[in-house]
């Protein structure tokens, strides 16, 4: 079950939309749904990624620096 809801973009954003629709024999509500979806799962996988990385030690700049130039990276 679909539902309908109002969003308003941007003139030559709807343009860009409504011809990248008619390109890939598409709808827009389509188009959109897919952008979100990739979009929302991308936020799913980089608070994963926090929620795994703060477990581990934290470094200033500083450290992090001189360890680089002490390496010959910076």
């Amino acid at each position: 079950m679909q539902k309908r809801t109002t969003v308003y973009l941007e003139p030559r954003l709807h343009r860009a939309l409504r011809i990248k629709a008619a390109e890939v024999d598409s709808s827009v509500s389509d188009l959109v749904n897919e952008a979100l979806r990739l979009s929302l799962k991308e936020d799913a996988i980089d608070s994963q990624a926090v929620k795994d990385r703060s477990r581990e030690p934290s470094r200033d700049f500083e450290s992090v620096l001189k360890d680089l130039k002490r390496d010959g990276l910076v």
